[in-house]
């Protein structure tokens, strides 16, 4: 899974036209699933995010996740994370999982973020939608993380 985690002042996401989700203070949380992943990647994404420190603390450092400063989170599922644009102008989406493993996926990743920073403060678009989304990037502060990547 990848995740592109950015740091807000407010974010949104309409759908044809309607709003369906808003958020003050918190994360965007762009989320790709890649065609290999499994359940422990989701838990291991959720943790990381839901812990991240990239707020600042009384000294301007930044120590404090989303779950210190009572932030809150905007998920938003986004396939294109894992296009291949190596060869060509038109990128390749091989590598993005499949439809239906991809929303297994993003809800447990989903579920698994709100258990950690807590009931209703994690919203989400709608998966397999055209989205518009809006956002006031609050530094700006975007952090890359994929679990293909990671260390234990």
């Amino acid at each position: 899974m990848k995740v592109v985690v950015q740091r807000v002042k407010r974010s949104s996401v309409t759908v044809a036209g309607d709003l369906r989700s808003s958020i003050g203070k918190g994360l965007l949380i762009l989320l790709g699933v890649h065609a290999e992943d499994a359940e422990r990647d989701a838990e291991f994404l959720a943790d990381k995010c839901a812990g991240l420190r990239i707020f600042d603390d009384g000294e301007g450092k930044m120590n404090l996740s989303v779950k210190d400063v009572s932030g809150s989170v905007l998920v938003v599922s986004q396939f294109t994370l894992y296009g291949d644009a190596r060869k060509g102008n038109r990128p390749n989406f091989m590598d993005a999982a499949k439809p239906e493993l991809a929303e297994r996926l993003y809800a447990l990743f989903v579920e698994r973020l709100e258990s950690n920073i807590g009931k209703g403060r994690v919203s989400t678009g709608i998966f397999r939608e055209m989205m518009d989304v809006e956002l006031v990037n609050y530094g700006p502060v975007t952090i890359i993380i994929d679990t293909r990547q990671k260390h234990d």
